[in-house]
């Protein structure tokens, strides 16, 4: 079946929930939830959905929806594309020179990722064929890990996911070697060895890792993830990797495939974890999986946002194939558990995507509407209010 499409629209709409317990990381806190949604409709009547990522700053949703709206969405609209990978291409395209003079390749490719996904979710409905199939994988089998345990008493939030079936699980560090320690020691005595891994949110420098680093090695983790800030020059990465024998992983803040073939190339990295929701959607993300994969590395798709770009990360997964985990947020959000289908299923630490078509789902606006947050851009023109 044909892959073409044009689209007759393409929307975003942005949602906020308000959360009892803040996200901490080493950089910033998160204090309520947001998620921009992207619907893209072809002139059949086909619907398709995306998300772009947006959690900081704190005003970025709305910024994001405006992209889409008012940047992408005329670039967009009217056009016949063969196959998504032509409509990112463009955009993309007619995009870059934009990127430099606003200084926002970060959020116009944010945009652009939601978009991507959405237009994937389209034409994959139109074969009738879920995406992991479309894309070629084998198995809806997708394996999980509970990630963003805070640094207050996590084995608390840690047991509760394990009684949900999660059987691998990601403590946030960069606090201090006393709270970091402890929590470990804390983790280690609910969950047993082998079942940890840990991200210090680029809060080191190198000196401070190699110091730092020794001392997490008696916890059997699986990775250490972004210890050095995402713009050190990968000699210091390769540094790092030399002195400990932690796998060291990352790759959510990297953009672009050059970038990414650079990440490969460097062999400092043992994972590397892309975020569709940040860079590339699909037609980005999965060439570079690929190559993850032919070089021998572990593909873990990065992810942090509501329940679209999560079950699109786990349908890039299954595609993918590899023995990877994706990663779901161990902290409570609506915005993610009405969307996410089959992610929020787990059993022996994993879920099974179902055979429906796309992705799977598709969202409810009567039911997110007590979170929609309206947007305007244009001189007050208000787009993308469900």
């Amino acid at each position: 079946m044909s892959a073409a499409f044009k689209l007759r629209s393409l929307r975003a709409f942005v949602y906020r929930c308000p959360i009892d317990t803040p996200v901490v990381t080493s950089f910033g806190t998160m204090r309520e939830r947001p998620m921009v949604l992207v619907r893209a409709e072809d002139l059949d009547g086909t619907v398709g959905w995306g998300e772009a990522w947006c959690n900081f700053p704190a005003v970025g949703a709305e910024h994001r929806a405006r992209l889409v709206a008012s940047v992408l969405a005329p670039l967009a609209e009217g056009t016949e594309f063969a196959r998504p990978e032509d409509a990112f291409r463009r955009l993309a395209q007619h995009t870059a020179v934009l990127a430099i003079q606003s200084g926002e390749p970060g959020p116009l490719a944010q945009a652009m990722a939601g978009v991507d996904i959405a237009l994937w979710d389209l034409v994959a409905r139109k074969a009738k064929q879920p995406l992991w199939r479309l894309l070629g994988g084998g198995s809806p089998r997708v394996p999980l890990y509970a990630s963003g345990l805070n640094p207050d008493n996590p084995e608390k939030l840690a047991a509760a996911r394990r009684a949900e079936g999660y059987t691998a699980f990601k403590l946030k560090i960069g606090f201090g070697a006393e709270r970091d320690l402890a929590n470990l020691q804390a983790l280690r005595k609910v969950l047993g060895d082998g079942a940890l891994m840990v991200d210090a949110n680029q809060a080191w420098s190198l000196a401070q890792a190699l110091e730092f680093a020794p001392r997490l090695e008696p916890f059997a983790l699986q990775w250490l993830e972004e210890p050095l800030r995402a713009d050190r020059p990968w000699r210091e990465w390769q540094a790092l990797a030399q002195g400990t024998r932690l796998p060291l992983a990352a790759g959510e803040n990297i953009y672009g495939e050059e970038d990414f073939d650079a990440a490969i190339g460097s062999g400092a990295l043992r994972m590397i974890q892309p975020d569709m929701a940040k860079w590339g959607g699909f037609s980005g993300c999965l060439p570079v999986a690929k190559r993850i994969l032919a070089a021998g590395l572990r593909y873990c798709p990065h992810y942090l946002g509501g329940g679209i770009g999560l079950l699109a990360s786990a349908h890039l997964l299954a595609a993918a194939g590899g023995d990877g985990m994706l990663e779901v947020d161990a902290n409570p959000n609506p915005l993610r558990a009405e969307l996410c289908g089959p992610v929020g299923k787990v059993r022996d630490g994993a879920c099974m995507l179902s055979e429906a078509p796309g992705l799977g789902v598709l969202p409810d606006l009567g039911l997110l509407k007590r979170w929609a947050v309206p947007h305007q851009y244009n001189g007050g023109h208000i787009l993308g209010t469900p």
